[in-house]
């Protein structure tokens, strides 16, 4: 567990977490004031993409109606380099899959009113699929010069990954030992430098944090997290939607939380996954960059991409990306943020793999009742009065416009400190000191457990809502059984523990979360009760406090 921001950072990070706060520099170079779109063939064809499949694909951009609602990126991704500089030590492209050159296949992208890509790395070699033995050209020590030769080709957009970035023996590197900011803001600069407007897409894979360095003054766009696929999968998603929580507040107009490319159309989700992954990328405000062979899509895959209404969301001009608001564990999420008309948008997401009803509870996003659009349908559904209850399919999703809300009263919190005298820390738990300011209890779970006591169960005990301050800097690349979150298991006064999926604070361990919400049953009337905190297989987070309404 590491140690490192000042105090003033702390308070500054929490208030992003929950939203409160937004934070962005934005790229000045005047692009990206609302996320892009377009395509990429990675998820698709990974790095063995031939020229003709850029054009059937650029052209069936035009064709399907995708350019006319906004995709108007076709991008390359790895695989078109060469091996070998010229004499001139420029850059060079793979003859075998791009036989008539990069600077005719971006002619052929503009000559059909897009905008041209560019696929380079920070590295030495790029990225590929066989274990980084293509040795692909990196652009690591050659910034200006493949700056100014991208730009001459007629460059629009540069995605730039993050392979080999420590050294020529160093493929793919999640933990380098050197600071990968300096690779990109290097690129930033040479990219200016040219003259041309090129918009900046930074693939570093969520190493480092990059929201926090913060990369809204390094690019247009930042990877959070590492690859979405393929191949394409649920638990995939959830990955990438817990490591977005502790982050929504850094993206903004200029500069945006990148999930990564879009599986719509691809194998591996089902149509309502598809449905859903396209909805909350688009409500996070990330860009939306198809991924599929659009010379095979579903009918079905097509009309997700293009549905205006969700489409709208994500290009709104406030530049706001939902926030993380209530998760009901291994039942449901709540996410929801504002757009520029004043409205808000409420996104439901089903975590079960089976159909069933949900009754969404406006109070989750602060509201008694408002007039509801459903976004994917663009039915009007009135005025809603406190709830709503919508049947769902396996991993479906629910996404309302919210007009003319009544804001509901905000419940008031009696806090109780982790690390008071009175409660009782056993089995290895124990408290540390973060940022020299407040006293956290870590180690809690493998037997390690806390218990809080002396706690208020109000006039009538019964059911509370918590509202728990914590810290978790768990954060994984890969799929694991709770990917980027931890569980945490509360019994009140010994009761039945309820389990607690708890997502990222940050990817350090001084950065606090606050304001997670659970309910828990049990509660006795009084200042005698109990809540005991515990995991019997692994640890929870770090806990600060938690708070509980009577």
């Amino acid at each position: 567990m590491r140690v490192g921001f000042g105090f003033v950072h702390l308070v500054l990070l929490v208030l992003f977490a929950n939203g409160g706060l937004k934070l962005c520099l934005g790229l000045n170079n005047g692009l990206a004031t609302t996320p892009a779109m377009g395509w990429n063939p990675y998820n698709a064809f990974a790095c063995n993409t031939v020229e003709s499949q850029y054009h059937s694909n650029a052209q069936l951009l035009v064709d399907l109606g995708l350019k006319a609602l906004g995709y108007e990126y076709l991008n390359l991704d790895c695989g078109w380099q060469g091996t070998a500089r010229n004499s001139s030590g420029d850059i060079t492209w793979n003859t075998a899959a791009i036989p008539d050159g990069i600077p005719a296949l971006g002619e052929f992208v503009h000559d059909l009113g897009l905008k041209f890509g560019i696929y380079s790395d920070g590295g030495y070699f790029a990225c590929d699929t066989v274990g980084g033995t293509a040795h692909f050209l990196g652009s690591l020590g050659f910034e200006l010069q493949d700056a100014a030769v991208f730009a001459s080709w007629g460059a629009d957009y540069l995605k730039y990954d993050n392979c080999y970035a420590v050294s020529t023996t160093d493929f793919v590197d999640f933990d380098p030992p050197i600071e990968i900011e300096p690779h990109y803001t290097t690129m930033r600069d040479a990219l200016g430098a040219t003259g041309r407007p090129i918009l900046f897409s930074a693939c570093e894979w969520g190493v480092q944090d990059p929201a926090r360095w913060p990369a809204s003054a390094v690019a247009n766009s930042w990877r959070i997290s590492n690859d979405i696929g393929p191949p394409a999968s649920w638990d995939n998603l959830f990955r990438i939607i817990n490591q977005l929580v502790p982050i929504t507040g850094f993206a903004g107009p200029g500069g945006w939380n990148d999930l990564d490319l879009l599986e719509v159309g691809n194998t591996g989700l089902t149509i309502t996954e598809q449905q859903t992954h396209f909805v909350f990328w688009a409500a996070a405000k990330s860009p939306l960059i198809i991924s599929t062979d659009l010379s095979e899509i579903s009918e079905e895959a097509v009309a997700i991409l293009t549905n205006t209404r969700v489409i709208a969301v994500n290009q709104d001009p406030l530049g706001q990306s939902i926030s993380f608001k209530r998760r009901y564990t291994n039942d449901y999420d709540v996410w929801a943020g504002p757009l520029s008309d004043g409205s808000t948008v409420a996104i439901v997401i089903e975590m079960q793999d089976s159909a069933r009803a949900i009754t969404f509870n406006l109070s989750d996003v602060g509201f008694t009742s408002a007039t509801a659009m459903n976004v994917i349908t663009g039915a009007s559904l009135g005025t809603l009065e406190n709830s709503y209850t919508s049947t769902f399919d396996a991993h479906g999703a629910l996404v309302l416009k919210l007009s003319n809300p009544v804001i509901a009263p905000q419940p008031t919190f009696t806090f109780y400190d982790a690390a008071a005298s009175g409660n009782v820390l056993a089995g290895g738990a124990s408290t540390r000191l973060v940022n020299g300011s407040i006293t956290v209890v870590g180690f809690v779970g493998n037997g390690g457990t806390l218990e809080f006591t002396g706690v208020d169960g109000g006039v009538s005990g019964g059911t509370k809502l918590l509202s728990v301050d914590y810290i978790n800097a768990d954060f994984t690349a890969t799929n694991t059984d709770c990917s980027n979150c931890r569980d945490a298991f509360m019994s009140v006064n010994g009761g039945t523990a309820v389990q607690v999926q708890m997502p990222l604070s940050g990817q350090s361990w001084d950065i606090l979360f606050s304001g997670y919400l659970v309910s828990l049953t049990g509660f006795k009337p009084g200042k005698t009760n109990t809540i005991q905190i515990s995991n019997p297989s692994a640890y929870t987070p770090d806990f600060y406090r938690l708070g509980v309404a009577v």
